[in-house]
């Protein structure tokens, strides 16, 4: 904690360091007797992630916020409304947006962790959206859990390696946080995929020696250039970031000599005019690589990094790359968002920071175009955190769009008005189709005509669920009658290709939750948006099958329960119990002629003053009996698990030794309870007779064929007397 409140003294005002204080100490005790896996107390988790914050010059709300960030889903009782009043809405609302939805009673009709994960990243999606502080101490807290994620057990580290390098990662460099991103992906790389990271570290190390010396020549070099030209300046040297020459080594299918930038120089000077002057310095000393020069400054990159870019030819023939920045270039390469935050007196103003962050607000339109949470986060992982092509407007705007976008995301992009008239698009201009797929660098005009409107397969040229959103929008408004039609059509072809007519479908209790869930206010709205591609027969014809189905398993239930009322089971002391069909409060009982126990075929037969009998349908007695046909009444067994019925059964075998031995371990194996044996030898042969507990006539069937399958068994018969 004195590391911290030091740090915090020399940046913010005597009250907000006392801010700071009361925020610690309160986390203190919240987190008082809980350890982290590593033994350490767990406190110090929560203060790492506030020192990282201060460091970022982020303001004190946001460092108190980092101290609490855990205090709701840790702590006993503890509610983002208690923080609001003991600190301050501000903070709480920023420490509510990193908690975790099943710590706050949000998530009780989740039933997996995909979807409770989905509606974590929703919910930070949308505090990010109203306030970036969010994503900014959520991002300081995994890097510190990432950096201590050894002693988790192997399915832990590589869960939270694999969502940091899918989620965190990506939304680290989308705000230009590069420092954070490049150590998220090292982390997640070494833990994911571990041979790949030794072998690439084996491939690397032999010659790291000799580069970090053509490095220190190098800089050495040109720091007494630099200076002999008067630029003032400060230079270091660093290594690539190993996950980056993974992915270009496997992506682009390159060996490592092919890989021009596994060292590089950082120059960082005073102005932007130093920028350049320093660059043509250093373009005297080495010849330039053709083709490898960037200028991010003129031309930032959508994520606020600006920098130039050069790779170099070594004295050693080794090339080398030397980045050229700024001061406050630099911090925003590394910090990205924070180091241009908008409370930071003298950083950017309100405006200029709040044109950077447009795509942020975007992700609340986005919620409301999505069907569902899941729809919701993969529109914004294609849309904003997939590769990217960087294309210019006309006027030298650059527009960042996933690989793959045409001239439709791109219109769309700028106005949705401009992509629903778009009438020709030029690359670098010449007219394409608008299936054009973009590169970086393409400068895309777009020629609108408001007589001209959308295209059905313009759904299938878009890239980005924006633009594909949009497109379904228009034709929703502009053709509702023909869409309902049109809708209307194809979920009654749907409907006969699984054997069912729409309108046996059309029962308000059917089609009602799916009204509901889509929020929808009659049919034909759901016949429109089938028309205009919003949704598929195949969405909708689930749904109504779905109710269907329900009310046909209540109605065959309801008919169970009324048949189980209508006929009423009659049992005996044993537990059997049979139905009289057709006959109501019959006294039943079971022939002892031939003893039927559950799953023998019965008949009923009706007894002057006892009722019904039962009978075996193979009884001795029975043709005798089924004469008088008007006393036979069909019957059925009750089935129950909890009964066992006696049985007798007569083996007949040759004499041999261990045959009775053999018949007694048969019954154990089949957990047969044996009440009676008597075995009486007749010569070569002997007659045993066996009288046992059976649950029904399936288990009676299976003991007689193993019986049958004994040796020296000649026959087995059923006994129709205990």
């Amino acid at each position: 904690m004195d590391r911290l409140i030091s740090l915090c003294e020399k940046k913010y005002s005597p009250e907000k360091v006392e801010l700071i204080k009361r925020a610690a100490d309160f986390a203190r005790t919240v987190h008082d007797g809980q350890k982290r896996e590593s033994g350490e107390p767990y406190y110090s988790h929560p203060e790492a992630v506030a020192i990282s914050l201060a460091k970022m010059d982020m303001d004190a709300d946001t460092v108190a916020a980092g101290l609490l960030h855990d205090v709701v889903e840790d702590g006993d009782g503890i509610t983002v409304e208690k923080l609001a009043e003991l600190f301050d809405d501000d903070i709480a609302k920023m420490v509510d947006g990193v908690t975790k939805l099943t710590k706050t009673g949000h998530t009780s009709d989740m039933q997996t962790k995909e979807d409770r994960q989905a509606e974590n990243l929703r919910k930070m999606y949308l505090a990010m959206a109203n306030d970036v502080r969010v994503i900014i101490i959520k991002l300081a807290d995994r890097l510190h859990n990432m950096r201590t994620l050894g002693n988790c057990s192997l399915e832990k580290r590589q869960r939270i390696a694999r969502e940091t390098l899918d989620v965190y990662a990506p939304l680290a460099d989308r705000f230009g946080m590069g420092a954070i991103k490049a150590e998220l992906e090292d982390l997640s790389f070494e833990y994911l995929y571990p041979e790949e990271w030794r072998h690439l570290c084996s491939l690397i190390e032999p010659k790291q020696d000799e580069r970090m010396r053509l490095l220190n020549s190098a800089m050495k070099t040109i720091t007494e250039a630099l200076e002999q030209a008067g630029i003032k300046n400060e230079i270091s040297g660093r290594r690539k970031h190993m996950y980056s020459i993974f992915r270009k080594l496997k992506g682009k299918n390159r060996s490592l000599n092919e890989i021009y930038d596994l060292v590089a120089l950082r120059v960082i000077v005073g102005t932007v005019n130093d920028c350049y002057a320093a660059l043509g310095v250093i373009h005297s000393i080495w010849k330039p690589m053709p083709g490898r020069f960037k200028d991010y400054i003129s031309m930032p990159k959508t994520n606020m990094y600006r920098s130039l870019h050069t790779t170099l030819f070594s004295d050693l023939g080794m090339p080398f790359e030397v980045q050229i920045r700024t001061l406050e270039m630099h911090r925003t390469a590394e910090y990205g968002v924070a180091a241009h935050w908008l409370y930071k007196e003298g950083r950017a103003r309100p405006d200029e920071l709040d044109s950077k962050l447009a795509w942020v607000r975007d992700l609340i339109n986005y919620e409301g175009d999505a069907d569902s949470t899941r729809e919701f986060i993969d529109n914004i992982q294609k849309d904003f955190f997939s590769d990217y092509v960087y294309v210019l407007t006309p006027n030298g705007e650059i527009i960042d769009l996933p690989a793959g976008s045409t001239p439709i995301d791109f219109a769309y992009r700028i106005h949705s008005n401009v992509g629903n008239h778009i009438q020709h698009a030029k690359v670098n201009g010449a007219l394409v189709k608008l299936d054009h797929k973009l590169k970086t660098h393409d400068v895309v005009e777009i020629i609108t005509n408001q007589q001209s409107t959308p295209g059905r397969d313009w759904l299938n040229y878009a890239k980005t669920s924006h633009a594909k959103t949009k497109i379904r929008q228009w034709f929703k408004k502009a053709n509702r009658e023909e869409n309902i039609v049109r809708g209307r059509d194809m979920l009654t072809e749907a409907c006969k290709r699984q054997g069912k007519k729409l309108s046996d479908l059309l029962k308000p209790e059917y089609y009602n939750p799916l009204l509901k869930r889509f929020t929808l206010n009659d049919m034909d709205d759901v016949y429109a948006a089938i028309g205009y591609g919003g949704m598929t027969t195949g969405q909708v014809l689930h749904r109504l099958m779905e109710e269907y189905r329900k009310e046909q398993k209540l109605h065959e239930l309801e008919e169970k329960q009324q048949r189980r009322e209508e006929q009423k089971a009659s049992f005996d002391e044993q537990g059997r119990g049979v139905i009289v069909k057709g006959q109501h409060d019959m006294v039943v009982h079971f022939a002892k002629c031939c003893t039927p126990v559950p799953g023998d075929e019965i008949f009923g037969y009706i007894t002057r003053g006892r009722g019904v009998s039962i009978h075996r349908k193979d009884c001795p007695n029975s043709e005798a009996l089924q004469l008088d046909v008007e006393r036979i009444v069909p019957v059925e067994w009750v089935m129950t698990e909890s009964h066992t019925f006696p049985v007798t059964i007569h083996v007949l075998a040759e004499e041999r030794p261990g045959l009775m031995l053999e018949i007694t371990q048969l019954l154990l194996s089949m957990k047969i309870n044996t009440k009676y044996l008597n075995a009486k030898s007749a010569g070569a042969t002997v007659d045993v007779n066996l009288t046992f507990d059976i649950k029904d006539s399936e288990q009676l069937q299976t003991l007689i064929k193993n019986l049958q399958k004994l040796d020296s068994v000649l026959e087995v018969e059923r006994s129709n007397q205990l």
